[in-house]
Parts: structure tokens; sequence; C-alpha cells
């Protein structure tokens, strides 16, 4: 990248966050994305797919959920801009059946 990003959607607070989280999140995932290209790196070809692919899944993920983790732990310090929203209860979930006999 060259370094000038945009996200036009966000306010200007929303895009200073934004650069503010994405530092914490590479510093967090730099060796998680070494090892994943050190694992493509030492792999044929013919090796790509399969069980490579699926490791690089698997550590993706994980990187997904540093990601999360950092948003919410930056999240945590700053603390809340308001009161939390309120959830209505669930409603009574439909029986699959009245419990009676049923006829064969």
């Amino acid at each position: 990248m060259d370094g000038t990003r945009t996200a036009e959607w966000l306010t200007p607070e929303e895009l200073a966050e934004a650069q503010r989280g994405f530092e914490v999140m590479k510093q967090a995932v730099e060796e998680d994305l070494w090892r994943v290209a050190c694992l493509l790196a030492g792999k044929r070809d013919s090796e790509l797919l399969g069980r490579t692919e699926f490791e690089v899944r698997d550590r993706v993920l994980q990187i997904g959920a540093k990601a999360i983790e950092t948003a919410v732990n930056g999240r945590k310090k700053r603390g809340t801009r308001g009161a939390a929203s309120s959830v209505g209860n669930a409603g009574g979930t439909p029986a699959s059946s009245s419990g009676g006999k049923r006829r064969s």
C-alpha cells in the first residue's frame, strides 16, 4: 500500500480509530503472517492445495480472532460511549408437537 488509506464512510474520529487499530493489529499478527509466508515458501506448487490450504486457512482464522480481540481490548480501555442498548427478551419458541397421541 502507498500509506494513504481512505474509508469515505467513516467519520474522521472513526478513521483515526481505524488507523490506531490497524497499527496495533499489524504488530499482533506480524509473526502469524511470517509463519504463513514460511509455510507457503516451503511447499512445492503441487503441495499448495489440500492440507497446506487448510493450514493457511486455520492460521488466517487465528489472525482474524486476534483482530477481534485487539478491537475489543482497545474499546475496553476507552470505556463505553453511552448507555448500552437494551435487547428484548426472546419470545417463546413454538413446540414441534402438542404432545398428544399421533395417528399412525
